[in-house]
């Protein structure tokens, strides 16, 4: 993550929101364990991890049974960076009466690789941001399971987010701008907020009326969406929702990370042990019940200006 920070960290009760299908800690636990593995090798672009890292995504859309994006014939969005070949991965659930309008649950898979020497070599990334990949493998479960998207869900895991968002750019020059509903990026979900749990906080909040309706849509619970707290930081311009932002999409993004207080962020020590994935389910939780509207076809957020 490129010093960009969004946050929400919930312990609700979504007895009456959510019965069945379900985001289990178990699910969650099992997927941030893979992505942030030794074996990912930190997932740096143009190394064998990333590529291990995005075959997994790939061996997780399969198994869900996700769509292919527009005419690709796999999960795989290629294309050139630097002359080097690199990807994102894409998985589609069509919608039922608004197939053209497209709802998409992003999340940068890449890291910042390994350290040639030392005890511990390998930058894991557990919080930045396989926490936020695992969130949208988890939510595509939850919605192919709930089979009442209106909308086309698009879940996309960007690479090369770290080296300058080259995965994001790409994906937004190649989708129609007009026809993205809303884009959910999660970043670094991990560790509580900076209001402890039950609170976030999404860049940009002031730029669309996004942020207001899942505030509605989690009335009744102690969750709580706050306005980006680091203005000078101008984070919503320096993560992956950011140039479809630019084109007037309501993209923004939702993390747990504190941007003044975040010791394991970029160093070697970001690893599985230092998250709290009791908390970080219930933050997925909380974006899946708070979206079900804008999923649902039933709320539209106002265009970014």
């Amino acid at each position: 993550m490129k010093k960009i920070l969004f946050l929400c960290a919930a312990t609700i009760s979504f007895a009456t929101a959510q019965t069945n299908p379900t985001i289990s800690q178990t699910e969650v636990t099992r997927i941030e364990n893979e992505l942030a593995a030794d074996a990912m090798q930190g997932r740096k672009l143009f190394t064998p991890g990333i590529d291990k890292a995005s075959a997994f995504i790939e061996q997780e859309f399969a198994k869900i049974g996700l769509g292919y994006w527009g005419t690709l014939s796999n999960y795989r969005q290629e294309f050139q960076i630097r002359g080097k070949a690199a990807n994102n991965v894409i998985g589609v659930i069509p919608g039922k009466s608004k197939p053209n309008e497209y709802v998409v649950f992003s999340a940068h898979f890449d890291h910042l690789g390994t350290e040639p020497t030392g005890t511990d070599t390998v930058y894991n990334g557990a919080n930045d941001d396989a926490s936020g990949v695992t969130a949208v493998i988890a939510l595509a479960q939850y919605y192919k399971a709930l089979n009442n998207n209106e909308r086309t869900l698009i879940f996309v895991a960007f690479t090369a987010e770290e080296v300058g968002g080259f995965g994001s750019r790409y994906f937004s020059k190649n989708i129609a701008a007009d026809q993205v509903v809303a884009m959910f990026n999660i970043e670094m979900i991990g560790t509580e907020s900076k209001w402890g749990k039950n609170s976030c906080y999404i860049t940009g909040f002031e730029k669309s009326d996004f942020g207001t309706i899942l505030q509605r849509n989690l009335q009744g619970s102690p969750f709580q969406f706050h306005p980006d707290p680091y203005p000078a930081e101008q984070l919503f311009y320096r993560s992956d929702n950011a140039t479809l932002a630019a084109l007037g999409v309501p993209a923004h993004t939702i993390s747990t990370s504190k941007m003044d207080a975040e010791p394991n962020y970029h160093q070697l020590s970001d690893e599985v042990n230092t998250l709290d994935l009791t908390n970080m389910t219930e933050v997925i939780k909380s974006i899946a019940v708070s979206a079900q509207s804008i999923v649902q076809g039933k709320d539209t957020p106002s265009r970014v200006k």
